[in-house]
């Protein structure tokens, strides 16, 4: 359990527009490649485009992915791909991505843009429940940075299964943990409601520290010790 901390009254700046295209103007910005899959994901998907990653979410992914040396790096839930991708290109050439999902329709967008950007050889995408493919792997601290981003009820089993095969001073990174502000709001809801015990639970797991940003819809980085 966590308690209520009143967080210090120190400077913050709303995310509005404005700021968050100054934000993703100021960082790495996506190339030609990245704003194509952006485009082709909306014409394809229409809503189900909100699924995507925000640019600068994919930013901070291939930065961490460089930040900790990554050699072997597995994804929760990979939709069309543009995080694939971010962290893919982060990867050295000998370096390998382990993709999980459920739906070849999704994938093969990104399949297309992993093969446009030249790293499709580095990826490995396996489409399965992302739980029994992660319990297939071999039980040992393999990897260097994993990103979750799938089924929320799930995040809690994903978890317990990446930890133990994290190794020392690796990162699994966590989207959708603010769900669009519902976990603050008490909602039953199946996804706010889990994410509510999963964010608690983690914070509170002595095997990792944690971050939580308020970036885009709330991103989790958990470094394991």
């Amino acid at each position: 359990m966590t308690s209520t901390i009143n967080a210090p009254d120190v400077m913050r700046v709303p995310a509005t527009r404005e700021v968050i295209d100054y934000v993703v103007a100021h960082g790495s910005p996506p190339d030609e490649i990245l704003l194509g899959l952006i485009e082709s994901t909306r014409e394809a998907f229409g809503q189900q485009a909100g699924m995507q990653i925000a640019p600068e979410q994919g930013a901070l992914l291939a930065l961490l992915t460089k930040l900790v040396g990554a050699k072997n790096a597995v994804e929760v839930g990979t939709f069309t791909g543009y995080s694939a991708l971010c962290i893919a290109r982060a990867l050295p050439p000998d370096g390998r991505l382990l993709c999980c999902d459920i739906s070849q329709e999704w994938t093969d967008m990104g399949v297309a843009a992993w093969q446009r950007a030249g790293v499709a050889d580095r990826i490995d995408l396996v489409i399965a429940p992302a739980l029994e493919t992660l319990r297939g792997l071999r039980r040992s601290e393999w990897i260097d940075i994993s990103f979750v981003d799938a089924d929320k009820v799930g995040y809690a089993a994903y978890y317990e299964e990446l930890i133990v095969r994290t190794r020392p001073g690796g990162l699994i990174v966590f989207d959708n943990v603010l769900f669009a502000g519902k976990v603050l709001t008490g909602s039953t809801e199946p996804n706010p409601a889990a994410l509510r015990r999963f964010n608690s639970e983690l914070v509170a797991d002595e095997r990792v520290d944690v971050v939580m940003l308020p970036l885009a819809d709330g991103v989790t980085i958990a470094r394991k010790r």
